[in-house]
């Protein structure tokens, strides 16, 4: 099995698009790389901020390809409405060369049934068996797996090893209490923008996967950063931590909503990357509400963490 790739941070990319709605793979390339570039660890694609149900399983692949090819550390959605679509996804993410898998959970038929689900995910792992996986936990997606469920499963497939846990801070702490803390070779990662200080400091999180941090990678990692010394005991960068992620909630709070992706487009056109401008679906599209909020809170922070990071001790020394 390659080595761990789940640790540290990794935006999961959303896929710009041309002019006539198709994928813009020499943009999405672009911002892996600078991502990586910045400090990311890997990105993730295709999850649902890279709009996975609204491109072809050939278009998704092809993303991943492009990725891989340009030296990109990837790992790789697997959501479909299928067994069979997953599942090659699974294998042409071991083809050429991904460096881990994001196991989604069945949905739309059976979703909450967990025999159908076992089965779902045991296709998936056993079509990459060398590539190191996480289940993905979502209540979008219906079903939250338990413990005796990836028990099960872990002692089948070895390279089943952890966990991304977008359920918020309730679901953080029963992945940490009931699974992660159970083997320390399972990992949990932080999936959503909002909890991330909680799972580093009181869930033994590894690493965060986010949607703001393809904004401003910058300050999401410094994020982290504080948070990994905060989960170390250090009292500072504890109250640091939680200045930045309190002064970040509204931003990343859009992670947890339908419109994860139109905001977060739109403040990468904020920053400049017209690219980001488009959508897939034509009728996409904040409102101007939507729009005017964001971008005040947008302005806030910015203009707040300019003044704030200029401070000494801990904020400086994990900048």
């Amino acid at each position: 099995m390659t080595t761990n790739i789940f640790s540290g941070c990794m935006p999961a990319l959303m896929t710009p698009c041309k002019a006539d709605r198709s994928p813009d793979y020499d943009a999405l390339v672009r911002k892996g790389q600078e991502l990586i570039a910045a400090g990311m660890s890997a990105v993730v694609y295709c999850g649902s901020m890279g709009d996975w149900p609204l491109l072809t399983d050939e278009e998704r692949m092809e993303g991943v390809e492009r990725l891989v090819a340009a030296g990109v550390p990837v790992v790789v959605g697997t959501g479909a409405i299928n067994t069979k679509s997953a599942v090659a996804h699974a294998a042409h993410a071991a083809k050429v060369g991904a460096h881990g898998l994001m196991v989604i959970p069945r949905v739309l038929s059976r979703g909450s049934s967990p025999g159908a689900q076992r089965h779902h995910f045991s296709a998936i792992l056993s079509a990459a068996p060398n590539i190191p996986a996480v289940i993905y936990n979502s209540p979008y997606y219906g079903f939250a797996t338990r413990a005796d469920l990836f028990f099960e499963l872990r002692a089948q497939f070895p390279n089943l090893i952890g966990f991304k846990e977008f359920g918020g801070l309730d679901d953080l702490r029963y992945a940490a209490e009931n699974i992660t803390s159970q083997d320390d070779n399972v990992t949990l990662m932080v999936g959503v923008d909002t909890a991330v200080l909680h799972g580093y400091v009181n869930c033994g999180a590894t690493g965060a996967i986010t949607g703001i941090g393809n904004a401003i990678p910058k300050e999401v990692l410094h994020l982290v950063r504080l948070c990994q010394k905060a989960a170390q005991g250090h009292v500072e960068a504890r109250q640091r931590a939680a200045e930045l992620e309190e002064a970040l909630a509204i931003l990343s709070s859009f992670d947890e909503g339908p419109d994860l992706v139109l905001y977060y487009k739109h403040l990468m056109v904020l920053n400049g990357e017209g690219e980001y401008s488009l959508h897939f679906n034509e009728t996409d599209a904040l409102n101007d509400a939507q729009r005017n909020y964001v971008e005040a809170q947008y302005s806030l922070f910015k203009t707040w963490y300019a003044d704030w990071s200029r401070q000494g001790g801990v904020i400086a020394e994990c900048a």
